[in-house]
C-alpha cells in the first residue's frame, strides 16, 4: 500500500518555491533599477552645461 501524501510538506515546498521566485523577481527589479540610475547619472554628467544667460 502506498504512503499517504504529506500535505504539510507539499505545501511547504510550494511556499518555498513561490518565495524563491518572488525573491528572484525582486532581485532582478533592484538590479534593473540600479542599472537605470547609474545610466541616468552618467548621461546627465556627460552632457555639457549650458552657458548662463546674459
Amino acid at each position: 500500500m502506498a504512503f499517504k501524501p504529506n500535505y504539510n510538506q507539499l505545501r511547504n515546498d510550494r511556499n518555498r518555491a513561490k518565495q524563491a521566485k518572488k525573491n528572484e523577481k525582486m532581485r532582478q527589479l533592484e538590479e534593473d533599477t540600479a542599472k537605470r540610475k547609474t545610466n541616468d547619472d552618467s548621461s546627465t554628467e556627460s552632457q555639457p552645461d549650458e552657458p548662463p544667460p546674459q
